[in-house]
């Protein structure tokens, strides 16, 4: 049962992200909900379900087509979220819908029965590829997966590193003038040109035991809710079971607070940033430099990802248009 305090959140689930970052939310939506979501999705990636020969990419995040109100298609997640942020009403109100951009780990051959652990992974990285960094970076308020496959363990869940959260932090409020989306200070790269690494975050993940990751495993409708900070990586999926995930992002209308005068006022993700940086508030930190847009690479990729995918299913529909005698062939 919720809270009084809380629409959706128990004491437990808060207590639960306030010790390790992150809370899983069961069945936000169904089975069925899902199966629309993703109906066309091996039409879109112009592959064969059934012949492993035609899956010739490992990972794909692919673009949207379609997009509904977060708080229709799964109220409860969308409620924890609020929960969260300190209420809805700090939400932004951009970011108030998912969509079809479905990311889809499909493993490989070399890898399929192959156990990877987390420090060994080579693609950890936190969110945000569209802006430069502070602290208190409005644009990615949370981190949400949504389950639209079963996932079981080794089957290419998102893995995380709760413990590194602090570390993030603590980089963040010792580079007030901001960093690149792959941790870059200001001073290294002040035009903020793309960079080609992951080098801060895989170094971090490489310090940590095997035994501090986890790997986000579930059913179909269960939501992942885990802080901004957190560093997370797409893992090794040994089953070649297809993992199917999107990755909404969440802003607010300010940015976090960590000198709020109530500190009643601080919102569950604001306390867990204060608590791993070991501080009640922030009193005289603030950011030292403007903050800017970044345009990711991933853009430019989607938009000719989602002309390739329109052609498909184009094709696709024209087909089972087209006249019985043109869809059928003649017989021998």
């Amino acid at each position: 049962m919720a809270s009084k305090q809380y629409g959706q959140l128990t004491q437990d689930d808060v207590d639960h992200f306030l010790t390790h970052g992150w809370i899983k939310v069961p069945s936000c939506f169904s089975r069925e909900a899902a199966d629309k979501v993703t109906a066309d999705v091996w039409t879109r990636l112009g592959m064969d379900p059934n012949d492993k020969s035609t899956w010739n990419t490992e990972r794909t995040n692919m673009p949207s087509h379609k997009e509904f109100l977060a708080s229709d298609f799964a109220p409860k997640a969308w409620t924890a979220i609020s929960d969260l942020l300190g209420g809805e009403g700090r939400v932004g109100p951009h970011n108030r819908t998912w969509n079809d951009a479905l990311i889809v780990n499909l493993g490989t051959p070399e890898g399929e029965g192959k156990v990877v652990t987390g420090n060994h992974l080579p693609e950890w990285h936190v969110d945000g590829d569209m802006f430069v960094h502070y602290l208190d970076s409005p644009e990615q308020a949370l981190l949400v997966i949504p389950l639209f496959t079963d996932i079981k363990p080794n089957g290419g869940g998102t893995f995380i590193c709760p413990d590194a959260i602090k570390h993030v932090a603590e980089y963040l409020h010792a580079h007030p003038e901001g960093v690149s989306p792959r941790f870059t200070p200001r001073k290294d790269n002040p035009t903020f040109e793309p960079e080609d690494t992951l080098k801060w975050f895989n170094d971090l993940a490489a310090s940590m035991p095997p035994e501090k990751f986890v790997e986000a495993t579930g059913e179909v409708g269960d939501v992942y809710l885990l802080h901004p900070l957190m560093l997370h990586c797409a893992s090794n999926n040994m089953l070649r079971i297809p993992r199917i995930i999107t990755n909404p992002a969440v802003s607010l209308n300010e940015p976090f607070d960590f000198n709020r005068q109530n500190g009643d006022e601080y919102s569950i993700v604001e306390k867990k940033t204060l608590k791993e940086l070991g501080q009640e508030r922030l009193g005289g930190w603030k950011i030292a430099a403007p903050r800017e847009a970044v345009v990711p690479e991933r853009i430019r990729n989607w938009r000719r990802m989602r002309e390739e995918e329109l052609k498909r299913l184009d094709e696709l529909k024209n087909k089972a248009n087209a006249p019985v005698a043109e869809r059928v062939a003649p017989v021998a």
